[in-house]
């Protein structure tokens, strides 16, 4: 069943939260995102029509949502997008009834941060763009993964931004925030290949096909299908940037430089990826000290592991 009335309400709603609803453009870019995971999750379940949707589909869109490590925060802003979209084609008559308006949000423990490995990224960026754009796709995947940049940061880059020389990259992030974060040489290889065939190298860096920046929903479609043409799954914008922390602190990056890095203004939003760290620390002492055991054998927990002494 095809997407088309799916994606084409979903461009009307974002189209009329951007001029009529005095909602700021860092929400409509979340929004954007987070409609177009639904719609993929719908797209899934082959329904193409708003109106095919029932209370169930949502309820496991937020379920798979908070099962894939999503922050609650994150489930919970997921939903309020879904709410809103359906709250508007009802106003227009779109629709008869809002299927996720009696919907609560998640109420589970947050789950810990997924990352995928070194190697996974490799294969992901080399193997996986494919077709016309896999010079833009690899440029911006480079980006996501390398700086740690955010989908829609991203897409709204420009090539005035961008040093390749100095390999400084400046970022508009939440709240309007500036910030530099550098780029790595895979980052600046890609870039300067992609620059020699892109079709404005003086606009912005992923130009979309009807003229203006490229959608946040377009390039996270192009991470999905990178990620099936290199046999990865659950690979999505958002687990790159977590890739991008993870593997820093894994290499010893201080907490506070990547909390600058990332743009988070609260120390408390990067230390979830610390979290991340440490237990992969746990589960790599368990498995290579010849004395950390299991936990099961040994006198008076002898090989219990990680023991916290004073």
């Amino acid at each position: 069943m095809p997407r088309d009335a799916v994606s084409a309400s979903i461009d009307l709603f974002l189209e009329e939260m951007g001029s009529g609803r005095g909602s700021s453009s860092h929400t409509t870019l979340n929004y954007a995102v987070d409609l177009s995971q639904f719609a993929d999750y719908l797209e899934g379940l082959g329904i193409g029509d708003p109106v095919g949707v029932e209370p169930s589909h949502v309820r496991g869109f937020i379920r798979d949502v908070v099962g894939f490590g999503y922050a609650r925060s994150s489930a919970a802003r997921k939903l309020s997008a879904i709410k809103s979209w359906f709250g508007f084609l009802q106003e227009r008559g779109m629709i008869t009834s809002n299927p996720a308006a009696g919907i609560r949000g998640p109420r589970l423990p947050g789950r810990l941060p997924r990352a995928i490995s070194r190697e996974d990224v490799e294969v992901l960026i080399e193997k996986g763009p494919a077709g016309r754009e896999a010079c833009r796709d690899k440029a911006a995947m480079e980006l996501m993964y390398g700086s740690g940049l955010r989908v829609a940061e991203t897409a709204a880059l420009r090539w005035e931004e961008v040093d390749l020389e100095e390999r400084w990259v400046r970022v508009m992030g939440k709240g309007e925030k500036e910030r530099l974060v550098p780029m790595g040489r895979f980052a600046v290889k890609a870039l300067r290949e992609w620059k020699a065939s892109c079709p404005d190298p003086s606009g912005p860096v992923f130009p979309g096909s009807r003229g203006g920046h490229i959608t946040v929903r377009t390039l996270h479609r192009a991470v999905l299908k990178a990620a099936s043409a290199a046999g990865l799954t659950g690979v999505t914008p958002h687990v790159l940037r977590h890739s991008f922390a993870t593997h820093m602190l894994e290499g010893g990056a201080n907490l506070r430089v990547l909390q600058e890095l990332l743009g988070h203004e609260s120390l408390v939003t990067t230390q979830k990826y610390l979290k991340v760290t440490i237990e992969q620390l746990r589960k790599s002492y368990t498995m290579a000290h010849p004395r950390a055991g299991s936990g099961d054998e040994g006198d008076e927990g002898d090989n219990d592991t990680l023991r916290q002494e004073g």
